[in-house]
């Protein structure tokens, strides 16, 4: 698990509601309801996060949340955990040439073993991502 919780700011703005990450530059979002503006908090700081990851940028160490003042704001935390979150949007499979013995190959067709899913299962356990 790649997961992080930050510190946001829920404020009420007209008929909906903004989200800030005062933490992360550029990272809010807004929604019409509170239940929404959750949800979408969790989608916006994944994805600022994977940007963060993707261009080796420094994730910051987040603010204590006690230390974060506002008025009219409420301070929530938010996690995201950011390898199921690529997982979950990018399922494109991409396709790999591999060799294997002869013999090592008629044993698994044998016993019906599909090879693309034990291949990911593998890669899975040695990238300690299951």
């Amino acid at each position: 698990m790649k997961g992080h919780v930050f510190a946001a700011l829920i404020e009420k703005e007209g008929n909906g509601y903004n989200v800030v990450f005062p933490d992360l530059p550029n990272c809010y979002t807004c929604a019409d309801d509170l239940p929404g503006a959750l949800t979408m908090a969790e989608d916006v700081l994944a994805m600022c996060l994977i940007q963060m990851e993707d261009d080796n940028t420094p994730i910051p160490t987040p603010s204590y949340p006690k230390a974060l003042h506002s008025n009219d704001a409420i301070v929530t935390l938010v996690k995201a955990d950011t390898l199921a979150y690529r997982k979950r949007l990018n399922k494109q499979a991409v396709k790999k040439t591999l060799s294997i013995p002869q013999w090592m190959n008629e044993a698994a067709e044998k016993q019906g073993i599909n090879f693309s899913q034990t291949l990911q299962e593998a890669l899975m356990d040695k990238l300690k991502m299951a």
